[in-house]
């Protein structure tokens, strides 16, 4: 009877702990808004697409980069190549050159850790924006998805989260994911909205160049192969007075092709939660252990049923 009610005590935490959790994600979500200035900022803004053995869509990247809603005097689009050992930089340099574009590669006595983050550094280096733009070179953008991203800078937002989809085909797999990642989506859409940001992807965030500098950039982070995103994020929101803003805007979504394996799918997560390890705040461990315990006790519960009672 003892273990029963202890049992019971543990599960009730948890739901508890888990219901909050997505209260606060739901509130957060309703502050949300589009109600922006619609002019592009005055600064000059600096696209920034480190890649690695992206022959199948660098071609794809280039022109939806370079076809941008945006006046061409008013940014700068630099490609990063990180150790690419296929046709990608030879497919780049082949194209018609354009006075806003750059492609540039990492070299070789350049740190050789944490590879993205690296190349997004080396890119940085190399840029002349104010404002710095991340996105990934197997993404496909919308015409208008600079425009719309960028409207919700102002001058007291330092970081800007923008939405990510995965394209899904007809396998079930492939749907599921879909599914999956735009949860995750919302989670972290819902935090920034509450004032606790915790989530975000490299794929479509835009920020200070200065305020990347304020709090260290990457300098900590360099000895972990994912983290340019929301560690970043983390940062400017514990360490600088800058706002953390959602691009509400279905305009300013890029896409990106779900895992075609489970295998991939594993790795790719596997990834994304080790960063979890390095988060500043001990408190957020503990929820986020809180809310993995949660999910572990749908599985466990059930068997205790019938070993216990």
């Amino acid at each position: 009877m003892m273990i029963e009610n202890i049992l019971i005590i543990v599960s009730l935490v948890l739901l508890s702990h888990y219901v909050i959790f997505l209260s606060k994600i739901y509130f957060g979500l309703s502050k949300l808004t589009n109600k922006v200035n619609e002019k592009i900022p005055e600064e000059f803004v600096s696209i920034i697409v480190p890649f690695r053995n992206e022959e199948k869509n660098i071609i794809n990247t280039y022109t939806n980069l370079t076809s941008q809603n945006y006046p061409q005097e008013k940014f700068e689009i630099i490609l990063v190549n990180d150790s690419s050992d296929d046709n990608s930089l030879q497919l780049l340099e082949n194209l018609p050159k354009k006075e806003n574009v750059f492609i540039y590669s990492v070299p070789k006595d350049y740190p050789a850790n944490a590879h993205k983050k690296r190349a997004i550094r080396f890119g940085i280096e190399k840029s002349k924006g104010e404002i710095i733009v991340t996105t990934d070179a197997d993404c496909n953008h919308k015409k208008d998805w600079l425009k719309n991203l960028l409207k919700f800078m102002d001058k007291e937002t330092g970081l800007i989260s923008g939405p990510v989809e995965f394209i899904s085909n007809e396998k079930l797999f492939s749907r599921m994911q879909r599914l999956e990642f735009a949860g995750l989506v919302i989670t972290g859409a819902g935090l920034i909205g509450s004032g606790n940001p915790i989530i975000c992807n490299a794929a479509n965030i835009a920020y200070r160049k200065k305020v990347f500098d304020e709090v260290g950039g990457f300098t900590y982070q360099m000895n972990l192969s994912s983290g340019d995103d929301e560690l970043l994020m983390q940062k400017i929101h514990r360490d600088s007075g800058y706002q953390i803003k959602f691009a509400l805007d279905k305009n300013a979504i890029v896409s990106t092709e779900a895992n075609p394996t489970l295998n991939d799918f594993y790795h790719q997560r596997k990834r994304w939660a080790s960063k979890g390890l390095f988060y500043g705040d001990h408190l957020l461990l503990l929820k986020l252990v809180l809310i993995f315990l949660f999910y572990l006790s749908l599985i466990v519960q059930p068997i205790l049923g019938f070993v216990i009672s």
